[in-house]
């Protein structure tokens, strides 16, 4: 009852503030003001305020939305910890996991697949700077060169 005396009283303010903007030719803006102002009244038409008043009264709805933030803090605890772990369950699996992962090799992504027949070269040309194989980068040096980098 006491909510829907203060929203049409809010109303009934908002209205008045949209005539005075009228009165001074500022059309658009009491339309919008006035607009504004309806909502409180028709929330109150509609039950919406007097639901929202249960709500907002009742401690078993508040238990409720502690339930469900508890929930929410376990789950992302959890999330984090799975994380952390790298995703596997158990010691035994991540041994596992492990011992897999060591036997395989990866390819080298600087040295060029070779054909059947050709031959890395060997010596000072097949060697940069200092002694260190020669990267593939040699074509990215030279658009840098271009552009100044």
């Amino acid at each position: 009852m006491l909510t829907s005396t203060v929203c049409a009283a809010v109303s009934a303010a908002g209205l008045g503030i949209a005539a005075l903007t009228a009165y001074r030719k500022r059309f658009l803006a009491a339309t919008r003001i006035a607009a504004f102002s309806l909502i409180p009244i028709g929330l109150v038409m509609t039950g919406v305020i007097d639901w929202v008043t249960n709500i907002v009264f009742k401690p078993t709805v508040w238990a409720g939305f502690g339930v469900l933030a508890l929930s929410a803090v376990l789950f992302m605890i959890s999330r984090g910890v799975e994380r952390r772990r790298g995703g596997i369950g158990s010691r035994k699996e991540r041994k596992a996991a492990a011992a897999d992962r060591s036997g395989a090799v990866a390819p080298a992504a600087s040295v060029p697949s070779l054909g059947a027949g050709q031959q890395a070269p060997k010596g000072k040309a097949a060697q940069g700077k200092g002694g260190a194989p020669k990267d593939d980068f040699s074509d990215i040096e030279a658009i840098l060169k271009k552009h100044g980098i």
